[in-house]
Order: C-alpha cells, then sequence, then structure tokens
C-alpha cells in the first residue's frame, strides 16, 4: 500500500500531545477562572478571578482567599493533571526525537517525569518545597532541551528557550521580593502562556521534522511504483 504526506501525518499526529494537552490546559485554566468565587492577596472581598490579582494556586485551594467553598478546584485540579501529562510526554519524546544517547535520554526523560510528578502536589502545604524541588528537576530536563535544541540547529527555538529562562528567573525574583510582589501575578501568567507556547513550537517544529523524514524515506518506493505502471 503506498502511503501519501497526509497518511504519514495521521500516523504521527500522536506525536503531537504536547500540543493537544497544552491547548486543553489553557482552556481548562480559563474555565476555572469563571468558578473562582473571589478573593485575592490584595483584597479578599473581591469578587471572582482577578488575572491581575489571583494566582494559578488560588484554583487549586480547597476554599478561596474570601473564605468560600471553591467550586473552581476540581477544574484546576483535572488542568493541572493534564498539564503535568503533557510535558511528561514532551521530555518522554524531545531526547528521542533529537537522537540523544541512552544516558542523557534517560537523564532528561526521568527529570521531566520527577518534576511533573512533583509537581501534581502543588496544592498541598509544602506548596514553596515543590515548587522549588521541581523547579531544580526541571532545570535538567530543560538543560536536556536547550543542548538538543541547539543538536538540530534549532536557533531560533534556543533564542526563544533563553527568554523563558529569563522569565523563570524574574518570577522568582518578585516572588522572594514583597515590595515587587504585586507584579508577579500578571508575570505569572505570561510566563505560562510563553512557555507552553515555547513547547508547543518545539513540539510542532520536531514533529515537521519526522513527518519530513518519513515521506523522504517512501519516496523511492513511491517512485518506483509509478515509474513501473
Amino acid at each position: 500500500m503506498v502511503t501519501g504526506p497526509k497518511q504519514h501525518q495521521k500516523n504521527y499526529l500522536w506525536k503531537l500531545i504536547p500540543l493537544f494537552g497544552s491547548i486543553l490546559f489553557i482552556l481548562l485554566y480559563f474555565l476555572a477562572t469563571l468558578y473562582y468565587p473571589g478573593g485575592s492577596q490584595f483584597d479578599k472581598n473581591t469578587k471572582g478571578f482577578s488575572w491581575t490579582q489571583n494566582y494559578w494556586c488560588n484554583l487549586l485551594n480547597e476554599n478561596a482567599i474570601n473564605g468560600q467553598s471553591n467550586p473552581a478546584r476540581p477544574i484546576a485540579l483535572t488542568a493541572m493533571v493534564v498539564l503535568c501529562l503533557t510535558l511528561t510526554v514532551f521530555w518522554f519524546l524531545f531526547p528521542i526525537q533529537v537522537a540523544f544517547k541512552k544516558s542523557a535520554r534517560i537523564a532528561i526523560q526521568m527529570s521531566g517525569f520527577t518534576a511533573m510528578a512533583i509537581g501534581l502536589f502543588l496544592f498541598t502545604s509544602l506548596h514553596d518545597i515543590i515548587i522549588n524541588v521541581a523547579t531544580l528537576l526541571g532545570l535538567v530536563a530543560l538543560t536536556g532541551t536547550f543542548i538538543g535544541l541547539q543538536k538540530q540547529n534549532l536557533m531560533k527555538l534556543f533564542r526563544m528557550g533563553l527568554f523563558t529562562i529569563v522569565l523563570i528567573g524574574l518570577n522568582n525574583l518578585l516572588y522572594y521580593n514583597t515590595d515587587l510582589l504585586l507584579y508577579l501575578p500578571v508575570v505569572q501568567k505570561f510566563t505560562f502562556l510563553y512557555f507552553l507556547l515555547w513547547i508547543c513550537c518545539i513540539n510542532i517544529s520536531l514533529y515537521n521534522k519526522t513527518v519530513g523524514k518519513r515521506q523522504k524515506t517512501k519516496q523511492p518506493l513511491t517512485q518506483a511504483l509509478k515509474n513501473s505502471s
């Protein structure tokens, strides 16, 4: 059976799970904000979710800051699971797609998986510890990502990733500086969006390369069949 470009794209569509997962997370994030009762670090009496004052973690809490039960929590927890699974799949696929050696591949896969597994417990009382541990483990996976992008000569995505690191550093600066904390909710959301955009761009780029290579390997057979007809 001769397979064409469209068939190759369908066969490898599962490799776009990080793209689909990122989109689903953003949709669930937005949906959860619609159910948040109210209250923020700046004003406990505000109604609903404020995009400039509330954090992602507020949606994960059992009770909203205003003291009411938080109906947004189940949706936010689902979104958190989707996000962690999405990034786990990304860091499982990435070192394979860029042809890392076995030791490096396992290191990236395990650090990415462990960071995401720990991140699932972000809603607990160990919030700060979990962020710090998950960040350290995530840095191993991120380092591998940068090396892989350079190896594939994807320098635009490499530079895009450098800005992601700057944003992560800025988040930490704002988080540990009480005078600048009021800017964190906005910066956090922008970082979320930009980071997921970066992941999606990498995912799409490597997917296109995979499909393109597969088509090239099939081309001689296709041409031979055409010539024999």
